[in-house]
Parts: structure tokens; C-alpha cells; sequence
């Protein structure tokens, strides 16, 4: 029996065998397949034919599957570990102004000053643990944000969620910090005795042990309370006050839709409110910064030791300005890696003027 009269073995042939397009170079093959070929048919077959690729799209990362949020922790490892280490320099100076006023007067001065003692390899102190720290915090912040956002609006439900969605962001942020500043304490811990105690260790590997056996396991976290008021509040409004500022940019500055948008300006719109989030972030938890770095340098320092010797003013201005430039690009950085990773892998950037819950409504 002719293979003609089998129609059905068509779909024994891969689809894109049978292309769509009108190419003489592609019919002989279908002609071929679909019926035996004569000796004449041969003869005038042209002498080589190309197979076309498949042109199905690829398959994408669903929202809100397993793959999404852990494309979405990926990403979050990038975007922390990363800027964090490139900006070591800046933190090695802002911890010993905190620390040190009096040695560390100035940006200037507190560079030529780590410079004179230090050297050059003096600017990187801890960064081995600042890169393990803050991408153990950027994974857990930025892959349970997105679990916890998602979360929150599945509770309120689609009406409320779009109704209250910077509770949403601050609700879901703030849920994430909580799990991101455990796994980041201990790390945190060593860097700051490392970077402004001198001589006290080279980094983390021998540096962890040594915090270990003067203050115990426990003592790792005696910052976490501090961490925590810290972190939190700036987190807080490094995701809400990011969401809002993209959906005002989407809304009011730029003249198209966001889908419209090619993936430069939508990354464009991601570092320029993370930039602007990120000056709020470093005004709101600078406080707790200088708790921070007070207690993890001084052994049995507490908390009204800290405000004890650096005052409120020093608390809220100490080392402040540095702070602010450092928060702001890191903030902006992170924004920017985090959604480049996004659109790498197929998902959309974050923030945007559609509601939250009309996406999560669809999931």
C-alpha cells in the first residue's frame, strides 16, 4: 500500500518537518515524506534543501511556580552579594567612622587614613564574609518577598489586595527581612570585628572561629535584635517605596504602557527607583546601623552603651552621608541585577502600573 494512502503517519513526523513557509527548498522534503518519490521526482529534487528550526518559543518560567521563586532567590543572591562586595570599601570606612569618630573624621581623611595603616589591600577587609552574608540574605529577601507578596494577596484577595497593596509590599517585605537577617547575623558578626578591629583576624575563615571561642555560638547573634531594626524598616521601604515610585515613573513619566517598553528602559526604570528607594532606605535604619556596628565591635557592649557614647544626634548623623550615597547606588544596583536576572530567564520586571492582585488573581 502506498504511503499516500496512510495520511495518519503524518503525525509520525516532527511539526516542524512541515513548515509554513513556501521556500522551494522545503517542499520536495514534505513531497517526499508524504508520498514514494520517482525516479523523475529525484531528478529534479534540488541538489541540497535546509531543515527549518522549530518555531515554537521556548517554554517560559510559569509565575508563581517552584521555578519562578527560585529563579527568583537566584537572582536575589546576585543582586546582594555582588553590589555588597563592590561596595566594601565604602562600608569599611562607614562602620569605623561609627565606630571611630575621632581616628575616622571624614570620607577623605577615613580612606587616606586605611590607606597609611592598611594599604591598598586594606579596602577589601571582609569581604569574604560580607559575599557569603549577603547573598544567604539576598536569596531569603527577595525569593520569600515575592512568596510572601503573592501569599498575603492570595489572603486579602483580589479587591483589597489592588485596595491595599502598599500594605502588601510592606506586610510581605517585612516577612522576608525577619528569615534574611538569620541567615545574614552570623556573617554580619564577623565583618564588623574583622574591618574595624585590626589584627583581629584576616577574614572569615579564621576570623569565625576566633569570634566563636571569645563570645560563643550565641554571641554570633547578639546583633540580630539590632539587625532586625535595622533591616527590617529598610527593607520595608526599599521594596514598597520601589513599587510605588515604578508604577508613578510607568504612569506619569514614561508616554507608553510598560509592555511596550523594550527591556533597556524597563531596567532603566528599575535602577532609577531603586536609587531613589534606596536614600529613604538609608535615612530610615541609619540608626540602627550605628547600634549595629557599636555592639558587634565592643565585647558586652548593650544598647544603651551605644546611645550612651554616640548620643541620638550621633545616632541619627554618624556617618550618614556616606551612608546615603552607598545605600542609594547599592539599592539601585540591586534593583537593576535582580530584574536584568528576570528578563534573562523570561520573567517580567518587577513593579508596574497593573495591580498586584489582577496578576495574582490570573495565577
Amino acid at each position: 500500500m502506498a504511503l499516500s494512502d496512510k495520511p495518519s503517519r503524518q503525525s509520525l513526523i516532527p511539526n516542524f518537518l512541515y513548515s509554513s513557509s513556501s521556500s522551494t527548498r522545503t517542499l520536495p522534503l514534505k513531497k517526499m515524506l508524504q508520498s514514494p518519490p520517482t525516479l523523475d521526482d529525484v531528478s529534479s529534487y534540488p541538489k541540497s534543501f535546509v531543515i527549518p528550526a522549530p518555531s515554537e518559543p521556548s517554554k517560559k518560567i510559569e509565575m508563581y511556580s517552584p521555578a519562578f521563586y527560585a529563579a527568583c532567590t537566584f537572582g536575589g543572591i546576585l543582586s546582594c552579594g555582588l553590589t555588597h562586595m563592590a561596595v566594601t570599601p565604602l562600608d569599611l570606612v562607614k562602620c569605623n567612622m561609627q565606630i571611630d569618630p575621632a581616628k575616622y573624621k571624614s570620607i577623605s581623611s577615613g580612606f587616606g587614613v586605611l590607606l597609611k595603616e592598611q594599604g591598598a589591600r586594606g579596602f577589601f577587609r571582609g569581604w569574604v564574609p560580607t559575599l557569603l552574608g549577603y547573598s544567604a540574605q539576598g536569596a531569603c529577601k527577595f525569593g520569600f518577598y515575592e512568596f510572601f507578596k503573592k501569599y498575603y494577596s492570595d489572603i486579602a484577595g483580589p479587591e483589597y489586595a489592588a485596595k491595599y497593596k502598599t500594605l502588601i509590599y510592606l506586610a510581605g517585605s517585612a516577612s522576608a527581612e525577619v528569615i534574611a537577617d538569620i541567615a545574614l547575623c552570623p556573617f554580619e558578626a564577623v565583618k564588623v570585628r574583622v574591618q574595624t578591629q585590626p589584627g583581629f583576624a584576616r577574614g572569615l575563615s579564621d576570623g569565625l572561629p576566633k569570634f566563636v571561642r571569645s563570645e560563643g555560638t550565641l554571641g554570633l547573634y547578639k546583633g540580630l535584635v539590632p539587625l532586625w531594626g535595622r533591616q527590617i524598616p529598610y527593607t520595608m521601604m526599599k521594596f514598597a517605596s520601589f513599587e510605588t515610585i515604578v508604577e508613578m515613573l510607568y504612569k506619569y513619566a514614561i508616554p507608553r504602557p510598560k509592555d511596550q517598553c523594550s527591556k533597556s528602559l524597563q531596567l532603566g526604570v528599575s535602577f532609577a527607583g531603586g536609587y531613589v528607594a534606596g536614600v529613604f532606605c538609608a535615612i530610615v535604619s541609619h540608626p540602627a546601623d550605628n547600634l549595629v556596628s557599636f555592639l558587634n565591635n565592643a565585647k558586652g557592649a548593650t544598647v544603651g552603651d551605644a546611645v550612651k557614647k554616640l548620643g541620638l544626634w550621633g545616632l541619627f548623623t554618624r556617618g550618614l552621608p556616606l551612608r546615603i550615597v552607598m545605600i542609594g547606588t547599592l539599592t539601585g544596583a540591586q534593583w537593576g541585577i535582580y530584574d536584568a536576572f528576570k528578563v534573562f530567564v523570561g520573567l517580567p520586571t518587577t513593579g508596574g502600573p497593573a495591580p498586584v492582585a489582577a496578576e495574582l488573581a490570573k495565577a
